[in-house]
């Protein structure tokens, strides 16, 4: 930054720093019974009054996206697809672990699009067994290769003593805890990085 722009502001920085952040809850699962939608919703509770940013649960049940390159599937939803995404400044991902990894329908979108993840950062809640630890590692090396920049704080929910009979949630308070520390991390990352998109 010039002398002239220290002494006197940037208006472009105050313009980012005054206007709030975008950031996509992202519910992993699409499959029958899946509980991610009860976790979304805990995490945007806790979220939005935190009052630091616009926070939007973005369903991938919601869209028409077949298996990437899958003859004759009707991808029609792909265009509003890469159109959540792109208007996002960050994310937070609710994954669960199936077979120590992520489930193929989020594989499957975080394939679907490029660009619209590039320079982004993410926060990880994961559950399972172990708490999601697995899908949470494989999920963090495919954002790599995004360019989403994933923080450290993870809240790991498990499937014993986060839910009762693993399908009816009901976090232990700590749980609360880890959200904000992760938001902590997710929010300034994702400012940071919105200076070079």
């Amino acid at each position: 930054m010039g002398f002239i722009s220290k002494l006197f502001g940037n208006k472009k920085m105050e313009d980012t720093t005054m206007e709030k952040l975008n950031i996509g809850i992202i519910l992993g699962s699409t499959r029958e019974g899946r509980v991610s939608p009860q976790v979304g919703a805990w995490v945007k509770e806790i979220a939005d009054k935190r009052g630091d940013a616009n926070y939007t649960i973005i369903d991938i049940a919601d869209y028409k996206l077949p298996l990437l390159g899958e003859a004759g599937g009707d991808a029609s939803g792909a265009a509003a697809w890469s159109e959540a995404i792109a208007k996002q400044d960050g994310f937070v991902f609710i994954v669960q672990e199936y077979n120590h990894s992520i489930t193929g329908a989020l594989k499957n979108a975080l394939d679907y699009l490029r660009d619209e993840w590039n320079n982004k950062a993410a926060g990880i809640v994961s559950y399972g067994s172990v708490g999601g630890a697995r899908a949470a590692e494989h999920l963090r090396g495919i954002l790599g290769e995004l360019l989403v920049a994933d923080v450290r704080v993870h809240p790991a929910l498990s499937l014993f003593t986060d839910f009762e009979n693993g399908t009816s949630f009901k976090p232990k308070e700590v749980q609360a805890d880890s959200v904000n520390q992760m938001l902590d991390q997710v929010i300034p990352w994702s400012t940071a990085l919105k200076t070079i998109r």
